[in-house]
């Protein structure tokens, strides 16, 4: 898991739909999700601190989770199924009669979740699968050294570096 954080909205070109872009620690990879008007409007309300004389949809979800005692630990945007991505909103619950944390989990769009998760500065995380099913790179400078160095250690390979690799493995497999 990769945690991710909201760079912010982004409008798709070519269809005007909301994108709610979210980015690593490193800002190495950006993950594009496309979203419906309502969710880009609650989290961009969330970012600036747009203040609300009632609570909206995902402020409800939030006072209703902590009502019941438990609290919103964490989100995880886990896998995609023909282009739509699925997460999940991880829930807590601090019993003390039970050492243990209980914990729930509840299916969620990715943008309900993040929409609900800014709102309690729950951490936002993503599995390598979704990452490398649609994140594009955000780092041209790092990504070109890696390549270099990738192209210098190829380039420094003897074919004999092989003939010993294999005979270690063929040791090791006995």
């Amino acid at each position: 898991m990769i945690e991710m954080r909201v760079m912010g909205i982004a409008l798709d070109t070519r269809t005007g739909s909301p994108i709610v872009v979210l980015h690593d620690r490193d800002n190495r990879r950006a993950l594009p999700i496309w979203i419906g008007s309502a969710e880009a409007s609650a989290i961009i309300r969330k970012i600036e601190n747009i203040p609300v004389t009632r609570p909206m949809t995902h402020d409800l979800i939030v006072d209703v989770v902590e009502k019941t005692g438990y609290a919103i630990s964490r989100i995880l945007i886990n896998d995609v199924e023909e282009e739509t991505y699925i997460a999940t909103i991880y829930l807590q619950k601090a019993d003390d009669n039970n050492p243990e944390p209980q914990e729930m989990t509840i299916d969620a769009r990715p943008s309900d979740a993040i929409a609900v998760a800014i709102r309690v500065d729950a951490p936002i995380y993503v599995t390598a699968n979704v990452l490398a099913h649609g994140s594009v790179s955000c780092d041209s400078a790092k990504d070109e050294e890696e390549a270099q160095e990738f192209r210098d250690f190829i380039q420094d390979i003897q074919p004999s570096d092989f003939e010993k690799l294999l005979k270690d493995n063929k040791h090791s497999d006995q």
